[in-house]
C-alpha cells in the first residue's frame, strides 16, 4: 500500500476488538522497528515498555483516565518513557556514540538548565512517535496514542528507574463498532493551502 494510503486508513482507534490479539512476531518486529526511530545525535533518551499481561495492563488503564477502556480491550500497550537522569543519559552516551555527537551534546545541549536538557530529551522520544504509528498502519495495526495518563502512577506500577514516562499507545485491531474510523467518521484536516507553504 502506498504511503499516502496508509496516512488515509489510520486513525485513532477509540475502540478495540478485545478478542484479536497482535501476533508475537508482529511484536517482534514492532520492537526492532522501534529500535531504529531516528533521534537528533543517535542520542536514543528512551524506553518502549510493551505490556501484554491483562493485570498489568488493567493496573495501568486504572490510571489512565478516559482511556481506560480501550487499554483495557487492546492488545497491547507500549509506554514510551524518557531518560530524566542527566548523569546516566551522559554516560550512555560517552560509551556509545563519536566524539563529534558527544561534543555536540556539551556544546549546544549541556549548556542549558536540567530542564532545558530534559525537554531536548523528551523530544527525541516524541520522534519514535509519528515512525511507531506508521509502521504499526503498514502492519494494518491500529494504534491509540495517549497522553492522558497519570505518568507518576505509571513510572511506579512499571518500576522505572532514571526514566519517566511520557505518553502510551494501545495498540491491536479496531472495532467493526467503533464510530471514529474513516469510513464511519471521514478525516478532518485543514486545507492543504492553510497549512503548507511553498517558496
Amino acid at each position: 500500500m502506498k504511503f499516502l494510503d496508509l496516512a488515509k486508513w489510520r486513525y485513532t482507534a477509540k475502540k478495540y476488538n478485545p478478542n484479536k490479539k497482535i501476533s508475537e512476531e508482529q511484536i517482534q518486529e514492532l520492537k526492532e522497528i522501534i529500535r531504529l526511530s531516528p533521534s537528533s545525535i543517535n542520542s536514543q533518551s528512551w524506553k518502549f515498555t510493551f505490556v501484554s499481561d491483562e493485570n498489568v495492563k488493567r493496573e495501568l488503564a486504572r490510571v489512565s483516565y478516559f482511556n481506560e477502556q480501550k487499554i483495557n480491550e487492546a492488545s497491547h500497550l507500549v509506554v514510551f518513557s524518557a531518560i530524566d537522569d542527566i548523569e546516566l543519559f551522559e554516560k550512555q552516551i560517552a560509551e556509545n556514540l563519536p566524539e563529534g555527537s558527544v561534543n555536540y551534546y556539551n556544546q549546544f545541549v549541556k549548556i542549558g538548565s536540567d530542564a532545558e536538557i530534559k525537554s531536548w530529551l523528551q523530544h527525541q522520544v516524541y520522534l519514535s512517535l509519528g515512525f511507531f504509528l506508521s509502521a504499526c498502519a503498514s502492519m494494518s495495526i491500529d494504534s491509540s496514542p495517549m497522553e492522558g495518563l497519570k505518568n507518576e502512577e505509571y513510572d511506579k506500577i512499571l518500576q522505572l528507574k532514571g526514566y519517566k514516562t511520557l505518553f502510551a499507545v494501545a495498540i491491536g485491531y479496531r472495532n467493526p463498532e467503533d464510530s471514529n474510523q474513516p469510513s464511519t467518521k471521514p478525516k478532518s484536516r485543514l486545507p492543504l493551502e492553510q497549512i503548507i507553504q511553498a517558496i
